[in-house]
């Protein structure tokens, strides 16, 4: 069977350059991560991790971003996770996807204003305190940009590689650079960079509009010589899944606007099972 095909399902994790703290019974951690903010990162990375569990795996999302935690009204859930004790955390379910997110812990409009160490202590909480059990990908969404949490991050715990969120436009892209450089200094592997709000179908003429330009993510990934994992379009039931708290990969891979998300994730597979036998980033895109 050919690599991105089939059931997701993922090799044993490799030996990275460095040796940190891995989590007990998670085989891969996955970051997803943007330059910067409104190129729909969570959107990503809530349809990934839905599409990996209807895939056949077993999958953890871990809401990193503390200061704008919309995981939990992406996953249509307010449940609030269960505390065991002082260091045991029962994540919450929702499409078979362990959850937790600051947002289930300070429901409502109260904003959150943190400094490092206390955001450091809540991400290390996450990491080490919540049951994660046995999972073949914990997905992490990252904050936007490269501060505090996302080095809080990668500086405590084994990443097996990171997922780059950006959109066409050339302004985003320019924040890509970062994001990739960020990585790239701390020895993260850059499993690629994912396209979001790539193109419209039009549904009258059955064209295809390029809202925000077109190609350009294609041209970052293969200027930083990183793989490039794929365009999401943009569709309506896209945005309405996320508003709604039924995220388009939860209908299926048929549905509208879930084709693509679920060759997004196809690729994300093959690129771990890549990264965890040792054969590296290939130089071009994979699709």
């Amino acid at each position: 069977m050919p690599p991105g095909h089939g059931h997701a399902h993922p090799a044993a994790p490799g030996a990275g350059m460095e040796k940190k703290p891995t989590i007990e019974g998670v085989k891969n951690l996955v970051a997803v991560a943007s330059g910067k903010g409104g190129v729909g990162k969570t959107t990503v990375a809530v349809n990934l991790a839905i599409a990996l569990k209807t895939l056949g795996a077993k999958v953890g999302l871990m809401d990193a971003d503390v200061y704008g935690p919309n995981v939990p009204v992406m996953m249509g859930t307010d449940e609030q996770p269960r505390a065991v004790n002082e260091k045991t955390i029962i994540p919450v379910e929702a499409y078979g996807v362990k959850m937790i997110s600051m947002g289930l812990l300070n429901p409502g409009d109260k904003p959150l204003v943190w400094r490092g160490p206390m955001l450091h202590s809540v991400i290390q909480q996450f990491l080490r305190s919540v049951q994660w059990g046995e999972l073949d990908y914990l997905l992490i969404d990252l904050p936007p940009g490269t501060g505090d949490v996302q080095l809080s991050l990668i500086q405590n715990v084994s990443v097996t590689g990171a997922v780059v969120v950006t959109t066409p436009s050339l302004v985003a892209l320019a924040d890509v650079r970062k994001a990739i450089e960020m990585f790239r200094q701390v020895n993260v592997e850059i499993l690629g960079v994912v396209e979001n709000m790539s193109y419209f179908n039009c549904p009258h003429c059955d064209g295809r509009i390029d809202v925000f330009g077109h190609g350009e993510g294609q041209h970052m990934a293969k200027n930083f010589g990183v793989p490039f994992l794929g365009e999401i379009e943009i569709d309506p039931q896209i945005r309405i899944g996320g508003d709604t708290g039924k995220p388009a990969a939860s209908h299926g891979e048929d549905a509208p606007g879930s084709k693509s998300i679920f060759a997004v994730a196809r690729n994300v597979v093959a690129r771990l099972e890549g990264v965890n036998s040792g054969a590296g980033a290939p130089v071009v895109e994979i699709l």
